[in-house]
């Protein structure tokens, strides 16, 4: 299979995933009583879990997109890995529902964010099985330009995810606010320039050097 049907596949599963999110915003009826901006207001942590989980994986595709980039060619593991990625990111719909559903109730807010974290953090392991795999068991599928450090630095950025989800799914049993802040920082993270590129800088030629000084 070529990375085009692997990535073509997969962007149409993020793009499933990231729609389904917005199912779970709602019109406020206006037969029921309060004006709309108070009804609107209390729909805040649908507003707040959605537009985590959006980032979340816009970011993840923006990843996943680098992280095919790096391949020359894919194997069967590859495939099996990418699904597993997959599978988590599809998860990430509901576990998002049920966090905004139960942010503010009087009971189950403590499981809603455990799950909610959780799948952030199921979904950040998939991704880093994959990197790994890629990056240290199938280095020959790899291009030239990707040298041993610079590999160690894709690893390295990759796992510094692992551990702030893992301290969100666990702070979900004190307060889901903390796991909801924590997701939204790791987010915020990844989105910054520098998260995703790997492409070595450019000396240029001994002539261009010779034109610079």
């Amino acid at each position: 299979m070529t990375k085009a049907r692997i990535e073509a596949f997969s962007d149409g599963v993020i793009a499933v995933a990231i729609t389904l999110l917005a199912l779970d915003l709602h019109i406020p009826d206006p037969a029921k009583p309060g004006t709309l901006t108070h009804r609107l207001g209390e729909q805040w942590p649908n507003y707040a879990a959605y537009l985590v989980s959006f980032l979340t994986i816009g970011i993840i595709w923006i990843n996943h997109h680098a992280m095919l980039r790096r391949l020359v060619s894919v194997d069967h593991a590859i495939l099996v890995l990418n699904l597993v990625l997959l599978l988590t990111i599809g998860v990430l719909p509901f576990s998002t529902a049920l966090m905004a559903e139960y942010l503010k109730a009087a009971h189950g807010e403590n499981l809603a964010a455990v799950i909610y974290g959780g799948s952030f953090l199921a979904m950040s392991l998939a991704f880093f099985a994959m990197q790994q795999h890629m990056l240290v068991a199938k280095q020959h599928l790899l291009h030239e330009h990707l040298t041993p450090d610079l590999r160690r630095v894709v690893l390295r950025r990759n796992a510094t995810g692992l551990l702030p989800y893992a301290v969100a799914t666990l702070a979900g049993i004190l307060t889901p606010y903390i796991t909801l802040a924590i997701c939204a920082l790791v987010a915020v993270f990844y989105a910054l320039p520098g998260t995703t590129s790997d492409v070595p800088k450019q000396t240029g030629t001994p002539q261009e050097e010779s034109d610079r000084a």
